[in-house]
Parts: structure tokens; sequence; C-alpha cells
């Protein structure tokens, strides 16, 4: 690991020497990017710099503790040389986190896709109680939210919701939300006061832009018709809504959120772009194998992530094993308990699969 430190302290060495080149300063192309990569790498830099200073001073302290015979200053430097092995192991151990490789896809903007599973109307309910969590959560984060597409059930639920949610970092947090949530209560429909399962999936996919995801317009079937509403008045009389098709993959896409039907189609071919993603990326961890073990959970839909038994007021997370007894207060969105969690395992799943060194 030192190796590896010392060579990315070389890069930003050389990177200073050609920001200061007169024939670099004159290519502002260039000169940007190289900014960029400097900036990436400045604090692991001056961090591995302070644990070289650190790892020096501790080294004579402990060289003072072999000779000193003064009681008082004995204590004195034991207490520094303490004080500096504490500093070198948390310095050492934020080196290792800062090397592991990031996600670049953490700091985009994400489209969640929330559905019905299992339980009929119960389980349209639960994916609308899912809804309006996610969304409580971004406001308290100061993100913005957009609901671009719905199917809904006619008695307050969602066959299906797909949420887009902007912010930086909101695919660092969210991404863990993928997979299957379970809930346990008695519908109000139940006359016999019998607790029922019901399910609904979770899909958070990060937003492509179009030079990370490029679709061939030969290859859409574009339909636009007028949309759905309260009907009366209110009823859209104009073709508004967006279907999009995409023909080699088969993928349909759906947007009607807007009173444009321009703004729909950028919307459902957001969409579409991060659905392109997540099958070439599913490919490649099935041919690659290695990200599943780097990561928390696979995030596939078929895993069960989280169940919410409203008897017991309780929320329990099986990934981690967490449980807590404020049900309400998850569903209004209180989620970074769990989250925090589930980033620091993460983290220790990530150093434990590259080893220690």
């Amino acid at each position: 690991m030192l190796d590896k430190l010392a060579k990315i302290e070389e890069r930003y060495e050389e990177l200073n020497r050609l920001m200061a080149d007169p024939e670099v300063v004159v290519d502002h192309e260039r000169i940007a990017k190289l900014a960029r990569e400097q900036a990436g790498i400045e604090e692991l830099v001056q961090s591995y710099r302070r644990y070289r200073v650190v790892e020096k001073e501790s080294a004579e302290t402990q060289g003072l503790l072999e000779d000193e015979t003064d009681p008082e200053m004995l204590e004195l430097v034991r207490s520094e040389a303490e004080s500096l092995e504490r500093e070198q192991e948390e310095l050492w151990q934020k080196l290792r986190l800062m090397l592991l490789p990031k996600n670049p896809n953490d700091v985009k903007n994400v489209i969640m896709e929330i559905r019905a599973g299992t339980g009929g109307n119960e389980a349209g309910l639960f994916a609308a109680d899912l809804y309006r969590m996610y969304e409580r959560y971004a406001e308290a984060r100061r993100w913005k939210t957009d609901l671009l597409s719905t199917h809904r059930t006619g008695i307050g639920g969602f066959k299906q919701a797909i949420l887009q949610v902007r912010g930086r970092g909101a695919y660092s947090r969210l991404k863990y939300e993928s997979g299957v949530h379970r809930v346990q209560r008695v519908p109000e429909t139940e006359s016999q006061g019998r607790i029922h399962t019901s399910t609904a999936t979770v899909a958070v996919l990060p937003e492509m832009d179009e030079v990370e995801v490029s679709i061939n317009p030969a290859e859409l079937e574009i339909v636009v018709y007028c949309s759905s509403g309260p009907g009366g008045q209110h009823m859209q009389k104009n073709a508004t809504a967006v279907r999009i098709t995409h023909k080699p993959s088969g993928l349909v896409v759906s947007c009607e959120s807007e009173r444009s039907q321009t703004q729909n189609r950028l919307r459902a071919l957001a969409v579409l772009r991060s659905r392109l993603y997540e099958i070439e990326r599913r490919q490649q961890v099935n041919e690659q194998d290695q990200e599943r073990r780097l990561q928390v959970g696979s995030g596939e839909r078929s895993e069960k992530i989280r169940t919410y038994n409203f008897p017991q007021n309780r929320v329990t997370d099986h990934r981690i094993g967490k449980t807590l007894y404020r049900l309400e207060g998850v569903l209004r969105g209180n989620l970074d308990e769990f989250i925090d969690e589930l980033a620091t395992t993460e983290q220790a799943e990530k150093l434990q699969a590259i080893g220690t060194e």
C-alpha cells in the first residue's frame, strides 16, 4: 500500500509541474483536465504526507522513551507516544479507505422504479407508502423529486411509480434501497384482523447522459397520446404523453408527467438510458462476478432486503441484521440510520476483499 501511495504522490508532483508549464497553461481544456485529476488525489496525498511525518515522530518518541530517566519527563513522553500511535493508526485506516475504488455513479441523480409485488391491492398501497417515504427522504436532504410516470390502482395505491431524484450524491445513498421490500400488517379490508404479507420492489438506477449511453433514434418507436387524468374539464385534450419502445431490447418507457410533449420525451429517454445502462452493468457483473463480492447486497430485485412490521412497530434490514422499533419514523423518511450502516458495511467488505496490506 505504501508503494501505491508513493506513486500517487509522484503523480501529484508531476501534475504540479505540468500545470506550471507555459505550454500547458495555454491549453485550457488540458489544464482543466489536469486540475480535476489533481483535486481528486490532493486529500489522499496530504494525508499520506501527514502519515509519514507522524510515523517519523512516533519512531523518535519511542527512542526518547528508551533514553529518558526522569519520571516526569518519562510520563510526558509516554503520553506523546500514545497520542502519535493513535493518530498513525487513524491515518492508516483513512488511507486504506481512500484507496478503495470509487463508484463513478455515486454523484449522479437517480431514477427509482417502485412496483407492487405480491399481495394485490395491499401491495399497491405499500408501493405508495414507499414512494412517499423516498419523497420525504429526498426533501429532508434538499434534493428535488419529479414523479415521471404512475400506474395507479384506484384506491390510493401504485402498480408502478417512476421517480426522478435530483441532487449531488443521490445515487450514493439511495442505491442501497434496491431490492424487495416486505410489509406485514392488517389491511383495512381484513374483517378477521389477520396479518397479511405483501411486497413491493424498488430499482434504483443512476441517471445517465447521452454521452454515457448512446441511443440510435432509428431503433426507437415513439407514440404520443393524451395523458390520463381525473376527467371532465381537467382532461388533457392535447397529445403530450409519450411512450417509447426500444426495439433491440424490447424495453418500453412511458412518461406523461409534463404538459409538454418535448419534456415528456426527454424524461422518457432519461429512464430508457438508465435501464439500458443497468442491463449492460448486470451483464458485466455476471461475466466478471467479482463485483458481487465487493458490495453489500447485490441490489438484485429478487433479494428481500427489508421488512416493515406494523403490529410490532418494527423495521428490519436483513442485509445487516439491524432492527428499529420506529416504523412510522422510517416511513416518514428517516432512513439514514440504515443507510449509514450499509455504507460502512460496504466499506468493510471491500477492505476485506482486497486484503490487509
